[in-house]
């Protein structure tokens, strides 16, 4: 039976958005607990074949059994490389799902919530990946720390939160939940501002552990490659980091949101959006799973 450990965000809107017709080839490059990607095969027709990318060994467990799907225990970083392997040169839809699923904060062993105070600080996405939070913290010269947590954690407070991250690690070196928390506890007070800031210098570790911004700028480059022209993109994010970088893909086909022109005064972007206005969850699906709330998806044709 497949396990379903992650209720999916947005599901019936990002997958009406890839405009799937029967006999469309798709990539999920989320798989994860395989929400979306159901509801993707349930539209596809005999003839369609979806790709399934994850590079978390746990998601093989919701692998359906269907000859049309294709699991791809990678990295999305190389959707191309391996979209090419398997013999399609054009897909028609590709979708991304960037949020972080309930099933990995819910699970002490992975150490990505700070609920769980003696989880060993490890974060990695690919458990045979390298880099773990901890290593992070214990090797990262304090200058580094202070850009890991100020640009991807947006810590105003991240130049002290490094001092004295680097100066604690000296007597004692940075294993479990608790040695960070008891850093953190330094800069918050009690309640929800608590909470959020937690929440902000757990998510800039994790960003750094799994290279997120690198992997993300890289697959959204290379679906402008292997999309057909009409073919469609729908990203859903959940931080302002990465739906910054969505958001100028998009509209201009470059990360900084420089809008380029050709001699003719046309704008030189691949895609064109679907949905000039973000599409964020409604008030019932915010209520049914409190993690939507911060997710918006965008959409865009390949042009």
């Amino acid at each position: 039976m497949t396990t379903v450990y992650h209720t999916p965000v947005l599901l019936h809107e990002s997958v009406d958005g890839m405009n799937i017709r029967t006999g469309s080839v798709c990539v999920d490059v989320t798989f994860g607990g395989g929400g979306h990607s159901r509801e993707i095969l349930s539209r596809l027709g005999s003839k369609g074949h979806l790709y399934g990318f994850d590079q978390d060994e746990d998601a093989i467990s919701n692998i359906p059994q269907d000859k049309r799907f294709t699991f791809v225990r990678s990295n999305f970083r190389y959707l191309k490389n391996f979209i090419k392997y398997h013999g399609e040169d054009e897909v028609d839809a590709i979708l991304a799902d960037l949020g972080v699923s309930s099933h990995h904060f819910d699970d002490e062993d992975r150490g990505f919530s700070f609920r769980f105070e003696d989880s060993k600080l490890d974060m990695r996405m690919n458990r045979k990946g390298n880099k773990t939070a901890a290593q992070i913290l214990n090797n990262y010269t304090e200058e580094q720390l202070a850009d890991i947590f100020y640009l991807y954690g947006e810590l105003k407070q991240s130049r002290r939160i490094a001092s004295v991250i680097v100066k604690t690690r000296k007597e004692k070196p940075y294993k479990k939940t608790s040695d960070l928390l008891n850093t953190l506890s330094l800069f918050v007070g009690k309640g929800e501002k608590e909470k959020k800031v937690l929440a902000q210098a757990f998510q800039a570790l994790r960003i750094e552990v799994n290279e997120e911004m690198e992997t993300l700028k890289e697959m959204l480059g290379q679906s402008s490659d292997i999309l057909k022209t009409g073919g469609r993109l729908a990203v859903i994010t959940y931080h302002s980091l990465e739906d910054r970088l969505v958001k100028n893909f998009m509209k201009t086909g470059n990360f900084e949101g420089k809008i380029e022109k050709d001699i003719f005064g046309n704008y030189e972007t691949p895609f064109r959006l679907i949905n000039n206005k973000v599409i964020v969850p409604s008030r019932e699906e915010e209520e049914r799973n409190p993690r939507s709330r911060s997710a918006k998806l965008r959409i865009a044709e390949k042009i």
